[in-house]
């Protein structure tokens, strides 16, 4: 951020990071963010509970079959809320409180238009994009009829993950863990009375799910409507301003490319799960509902560690962006050693919340067994590009995702998962790619200018 940005009063409602102890700081702020990305993954994941074990084991495989798709349609969104969280907490941190309300006022609206499209390609290419995954035909009814009331209140996810990275930015972590719980408790309420009472099946799920994203997008929307702060939305001045919304763009767009790709990357994965059959695929998707009780807290890590950055290197503390780095790193890497052993030892009782089905918990166990040990390389490799995009280098970090977590995965599914006969050359696949993307970010933090303003 320029030196001649003109510092003023941020009048903050929220935790600005440029001072203090640096350990608390990032530990305080980072506590919110991991609860609520665990309350949103233990709603998501009774989704599934309920689905497996009020319909069954093709209704869990069409939602799990789901998963992959859905993070592609929000995939985009997810790096314009990222470029949008790292400007306003560059300017917040310099303490310009004009850029601020202008940054926010922009944000808010590309969220507007982003959910809109995204409402309207999920309910068009639902069914295409599902045929091109091998999805099997005694499933693709129900994955499609999920996707497409999913999509329905997309704009809800897309509104929700935008005000939450405003909150983020300016260190109020704590209301995104409020709404998340409102949205917790909406999703198991509605799931149990869809699915269980009213018998709605897979339509029962979609449905609770949108219900909590409106309840935690609306609630977000009226905090930032009352804030008496700088990050305050006011309904009239919310217009797409063409410099904010380029500066937003430049930096969110090599996230959101990279979020894209990727996911593009793991429904090829999805679609190497599904040739195995529907028991692989709802073993692969219940895996995937507890591996985020592990990935979503790196990610929580690393999306503190962004906001520390972008205050801090904002405000010139370029001493305290390194020590923060390795501060988060420690955290990450403890975090990831702890719960990995943990999910390994409990890993049948943990499947059999899903399904009692015996084949299915073998392929989940499987999965398990390829990914526990090995998420210390993910946490790294999150650490360090949340680090460098702080500083608003979203570039660097897309490549290195792009080459170890796409590219890689892609050639490895083209070239060496044939010569595999079991399921088990897809999942070793994955902490192959989390050890080549941890070397390369590894060179890049030692060896590159990310530094510089």
């Amino acid at each position: 951020m320029s030196e001649t940005i003109e510092k003023k009063s941020s009048g903050q409602h929220g935790m600005l990071m440029t001072e203090g102890s640096i350990l608390k700081n990032i530990f305080l702020f980072s506590i919110p963010l991991i609860l609520g990305n665990l309350l949103q993954q233990t709603y998501n994941a009774v989704d599934s509970i309920i689905v497996g074990n009020c319909v069954g084991s093709n209704a869990l495989a069409a939602v799990g079959a789901g998963a992959s798709l859905i993070y592609l349609l929000i995939a985009f969104s997810q790096g314009a809320s990222v470029g949008a969280g790292i400007i306003i907490s560059q300017y917040l941190g310099a303490r310009d409180s004009e850029h601020v309300r202008t940054a926010v006022h922009t944000a808010v609206t590309v969220a507007l238009i982003l959910g809109a499209l995204l409402t309207i390609g999920g309910l068009r290419f639902t069914r295409p994009l599902l045929i091109w995954m091998n999805t099997p035909e005694e499933v693709l009814e129900d994955a499609v009829l999920y996707l497409r009331i999913y999509s329905g209140g997309m704009v809800f996810n897309v509104l929700y993950n935008m005000m939450a990275g405003i909150l983020n930015a300016a260190g109020n972590s704590r209301r995104s863990l409020l709404y998340l719980a409102a949205a917790a408790f909406t999703n198991i309420f509605m799931d149990v009375l869809l699915i269980a009472v009213l018998k709605m099946g897979v339509a029962g799920a979609a449905i609770a799910t949108d219900m909590s994203q409106a309840a935690s997008c609306i609630l977000a929307f009226l905090f930032l409507l009352r804030v008496p702060a700088d990050y305050q939305v006011h309904i009239p001045e919310l217009r797409l301003n063409g410099f904010m919304a380029l500066q937003i763009l430049r930096v969110g767009l090599p996230t959101g490319i990279q979020n894209m790709v990727i996911s593009l990357s793991n429904i090829l994965v999805q679609a190497a799960v599904n040739g195995y059959g529907t028991a692989a695929m709802a073993g692969f998707g219940a895996y995937l509902k507890i591996d985020g009780f592990n990935i979503l807290p790196v990610l929580s890590f690393s999306m503190a560690i962004t906001t520390f950055v972008g205050q801090n290197y904002g405000a010139g503390n370029l001493k305290r962006v390194k020590k923060g780095m390795w501060v988060t790193l420690g955290m990450c890497i403890v975090y990831t050693v702890v719960t990995g052993a943990l999910l390994l030892f409990f890993s049948r009782p943990a499947l059999s919340l899903f399904t009692k089905d015996s084949t299915v918990i073998d392929f989940g166990q499987i999965a398990m067994r390829y990914f526990c040990p090995f998420y210390w390389l993910l946490a790294i490799l999150h650490a360090l590009a949340g680090t460098v995009r702080g500083t608003g280098k979203t570039v660097p970090p897309m490549v290195v995702l792009l080459l170890s977590l796409c590219l890689f995965r892609i050639l490895w599914i083209r070239l060496i998962l044939p010569g595999f006969h079991g399921i088990e050359g897809v999942y070793i696949l994955y902490p192959f790619s989390w050890a080549l993307g941890m070397v390369l970010m590894i060179l890049y933090t030692w060896k590159g200018k990310w530094m510089s303003a």
